[in-house]
């Protein structure tokens, strides 16, 4: 008896969430007393240089540029800086195909989503969804509740954020422009080649720090039994991104 389950489309529908989780102060520097906006030191250069005609940013006499920081402080040097803070989260969201499983068939796919954050204390990336559900039945796979090995023949759902060979699925995390610039990383559970879970709502991956882009690969794997139910299973997962302060 050939058994076949149809994991066809593992919808992946993504959500950006903008939580302010403290108060944002537009001022470079800034005390109770006093506040300074983009404090300047150098040479030259000129931060808004407009006319009716045109604007521009100027970076003549540059002293210094980057993002020193500590666990207590972060600042952004350089003329062309803003006091705005910002949060860009995109994704290559939509419907992904997992392909026809069996008993000894592991089912994959990847989608990507990249972050970056600025004039912040970082971000968190949460994690929502069910997984694949039979759409007649309504038999739901098992989710893979702590981080485990994909194992054939056995019901399971699950995730991570790296490049794994079991099965060869997914990529590590890329900084841009490199990891002196950019920060995000996975959490536990979610940062360990070959090791897979999904929990509905788990914090799956942040930056302690602004931070530039990192594009992430979310890796999907799915597994089942001699006993799983066949037919058409489909799910959708969604993903929050929340700044912190």
């Amino acid at each position: 008896m050939k058994f076949r389950r149809e994991l066809a489309f593992i919808g992946l529908s993504l959500i950006t969430l903008f939580v302010w989780l403290g108060p944002v102060a537009y001022a470079q520097s800034s005390s109770a007393h006093y506040q300074v906006n983009e404090s300047f030191f150098g040479t030259g250069g000129e931060l808004s240089a407009t006319s009716p005609n045109y604007q521009a940013k100027q970076s003549a006499g540059e002293l210094t540029v980057g993002n020193p920081a500590s666990a207590n402080y972060q600042f952004r040097a350089g003329f062309n800086t803003s006091d705005t803070p910002l949060l860009e989260f995109a994704v290559n969201g939509g419907t992904y195909d997992m392909g026809v499983l069996g008993p000894g068939i592991t089912g994959s796919a990847v989608a990507s989503f990249t972050v970056r954050s600025y004039l912040s204390s970082g971000y968190v990336v949460v994690l929502n969804g069910t997984p694949p559900t039979e759409t007649t039945h309504g038999h739901t796979l098992a989710a893979m509740s702590s981080a485990t090995t994909s194992s054939p023949g056995t019901e399971q759902f699950g995730v991570n954020l790296v490049a794994n060979t079991n099965p060869t699925v997914g990529s590590n995390p890329g900084q841009v422009p490199d990891g002196s610039y950019s920060f995000g990383t996975p959490l536990a559970g979610y940062d360990t080649a070959n090791n897979f879970k999904f929990v509905d709502g788990d914090t799956i991956a942040m930056s302690s720090k602004s931070s530039g882009q990192t594009n992430y690969a979310l890796s999907m794997i799915a597994n089942v039994t001699q006993s799983t139910p066949d037919g058409q299973y489909g799910g959708a997962l969604q993903l929050q991104v929340i700044p912190t302060f």
